[in-house]
Parts: structure tokens; sequence; C-alpha cells
């Protein structure tokens, strides 16, 4: 029987959910605040490989039994107040040229991954029973995204996606091209929402009544969702549970935003070549090749004929062949860029050897 691949052995992955803590807004950027990122995405990318292997029970029991998904959710919306209210100053400070861009790549993607998490594990009836109140707050967190997808897609402004490639995070516009990345991945974002809604959907029997409510009467999901409206004609709160998140950390954090924006330029977003240097040797780690590939449905086909591919570019590992036949007839119009991007992993190496050496 061929062995499950893992990111995470099952006590690693039992230690980083139990870890899990909500960040004050002031704290998006800090130390910890990425160690956390970090340890979301390898409960991501195990969470996709177990799901696809029907093997998920694990890490949701640590989930539900940890209590959990109140603090993802909390996560969730704290980052998208922090899209919507620091980044755009970030963007507005004209003496604000970091070394990289990539630290603030990650905040941006936060909220990616989080809810591309919630949608891998709310198939689960307990999955969805476990958020308790703050499934109140996910729906008002779906209902603005589908509002935004709505809108966009009556307009015909549905961003269209373009890579990111390394140069895009060290050149001089590098904050504005972040801001189209953001409106890519907000468009992502929102199709999870709506994968996540119609998840608690699904367990519409065992949610509150005023969960069910404030679907129905506060937000009108059903016309959201059939014509496409820019926004509910309504929104008032209905007396009992409330969602509490969204006011709770804007409340906190209102008439801070430029403080806390500044803040985290001085402190966060402006590190060291040492600083990046030690978080792309953690994120090379975090981001196994062997891993990133099992999470790709589609199995790879060789450059040269398109049959599926069991070879790669030992060099470059860049390319793939069904058999030497094809990477000899190749290799002319490949050994350029191969050669480049070999000198290109070196490097990574070497740096990532150098990190790893002790300080005298």
């Amino acid at each position: 029987m061929e062995e499950q691949l893992a990111v995470l052995l099952p006590g690693e992955a039992e230690i980083l959910v139990r870890d899990l803590k909500s960040f004050p807004l002031r704290a998006i950027g800090d130390e910890g605040w990425f160690r956390q990122h970090e340890y979301i995405e390898k409960l991501n990318m195990q969470a996709l490989l177990s799901a696809s292997a029907g093997h998920e029970q694990l890490l949701t029991e640590f989930l539900v039994n940890y209590a959990k998904i109140p603090t993802l959710v909390e996560e969730l919306i704290t980052v998208e107040i922090w899209k919507q209210k620091i980044f755009p100053i970030l963007c507005r400070l004209k003496d604000f040229k970091p070394k990289s861009t990539f630290p603030i790549y990650l905040v941006l993607h936060h909220e990616a991954s989080i809810i591309n998490l919630l949608e891998t594990v709310f198939f689960h009836k307990e999955i969805c029973e476990s958020a308790e109140d703050t499934i109140l707050d996910l729906i008002d967190y779906s209902h603005r995204k589908l509002t935004l997808l709505a809108a966009q897609s009556a307009c015909g402004k549905i961003p269209h996606e373009k890579k990111l490639q390394p140069e895009d995070l060290q050149n001089a516009s590098s904050m504005q091209e972040l801001k189209k990345q953001a409106e890519i991945m907000e468009f992502d974002i929102s199709l999870k929402a709506l994968s996540v809604l119609r998840f608690i959907t699904d367990q519409i029997e065992s949610l509150p009544v005023s969960a069910v409510t404030r679907m129905l009467n506060t937000h009108n999901f059903p016309c959201l969702l059939v014509q496409l409206v820019e926004h509910c004609p309504w929104s008032c709160y209905e007396e009992g549970q409330v969602p509490v998140i969204w006011d709770h950390v804007v409340r906190e954090n209102s008439g801070k935003w430029q403080a806390i924006a500044k803040h985290q330029v001085n402190n966060m977003f402006n590190p060291s070549e040492e600083e990046l240097r030690s978080q792309a040797c953690r994120w090379a780690q975090t981001y196994n090749l062997d891993v990133i590939e099992a999470l790709i449905p589609d199995k790879p086909k060789c450059v040269v004929c398109g049959s599926e591919a069991a070879k790669r570019c030992s060099r470059c590992r860049n390319e793939w062949y069904c058999r030497r036949e094809c990477q000899v007839q190749h290799w002319q119009k490949h050994k350029k860029a191969c050669n480049l991007m070999a000198e290109a992993l070196q490097k990574i190496e070497d740096d990532i050897k150098m990190q790893a050496k002790p300080t005298e």
C-alpha cells in the first residue's frame, strides 16, 4: 500500500491546533503572528491532503476538541479589517519603500489561507456546530464577500489573474502590484466564502434560530444569490444573538489606523536582509515541493509529447518528461532556462545553509 504523504505528523498537527490563538490587529506582522501564519499554512495543506485521501477526521477532532474554529473565524475577520483599514494607508505612504514586500503579501494571503482551511473542514457537521456564536460572524463575513462577488459580476469587473513574479516584489511600484494581487485574491476568497456558506446551509437544522434569521431576514441570501443584488436593502440587528467580532475589532482600533500602520511599517514590514533570509528558509521548508505537487490534481505531462510524465529534470526540477529520449530531444531548447533556474536554486540552498550556521 502506498504511504500517504503528510505535511504534519498527528502529534505535530495537534500541537499546532492547540497553540492557535487570536492576535490583536496591531500585532499583525510581528514574529509571533508570522509563526502562526506558518502553522495555518501547514494545517491547510495537511487538511487538503487528508481530505483527498479521506482521512480528515483526526484534524477535525483536534479543531473541535480544542475549540479553535471560533479562533480561526476571529483571525479571518481581523485580517479582513486590516486589509480594509491598514493596507490602503501603507500603499499611500510615499516614504515607505521596503526592501521586499513579501511580508505584506503574506498578510494579504492570510485571509485566503484561513478561508481555504475552513472550506475544507466545514463539510463536517461537528465543525459547523463548534463555531458556536461565531457562526453569525461567519455568515456576515460570507455576506460581505458575496455582495462584492455579485457586484463585480453585475458590472463585469471580475479581476483577471496575473501570475506574481519574484521581481514584482522588488521593483519600485511593488506596492501597487500588491494592490492588484489583493483584488485578485479577493475574488478567489469570495468563491471560498460561497462554498463555506453552502456547507453552513447543509447543517441548517443544527444551527441556532438566530443564524437562520440572519441568513433569511437580515441579509436575504436567496435574493443575493439569485438576483445578484449589490447589497441587501436593510441591515438591522435582531434582538438576541448578534455577530460581534467585526464591531469589536473596529471599535477597539477606531481612530488608530494611522498609528497602527506606522507601528507596523517601523516594526514589521521593513525587515533586514538577515530577517528576510530567515523567513525564506522557513517558507522553503513549509512549501515542500513534493507536498505541493501532491496537492495538484492533474498528473504532470511530458513537455515534449504530452504523455503522463514520471521523470523530472534533476538540475532545475521544473520540466517533466515521460522518457529519456524526450529529455534528450528537448535539451537544446531547455538548456539556457535550465542553467538559469539551477543557478537560482543553488543560490537559495547556499542562503539557507548560511542562515543555518550558528553565529559566532
